[in-house]
């Protein structure tokens, strides 16, 4: 690999780390949503858009759940 190929490499990761910090943020704070929303008080039309967020988020691996809700500083009980 030439110069120009390893920069642009090393761009292209940093570039994914950075993404992967948002993403981690978002789905923290999804986490925490779901974990503090009672399913009673939400509007009939929201109940199915938070069962699917629950089960995406049940399906991710536990220390990428872990990161994400470290990124958000939430305590996990």
């Amino acid at each position: 690999m030439n110069k120009q190929e390893v920069e642009m490499l090393s761009n292209e990761i940093e570039m994914l780390m950075a993404e992967r910090a948002r993403l981690l943020k978002v789905v923290g704070a999804a986490a925490v949503l779901v974990a503090n929303t009672d399913e009673k008080s939400l509007p009939d039309g929201a109940v199915n858009a938070a069962e699917v967020l629950s089960q995406a988020l049940n399906a991710l691996p536990e220390e990428t759940l872990k990161d994400a809700l470290e990124s958000v500083k939430a305590e996990v009980e």
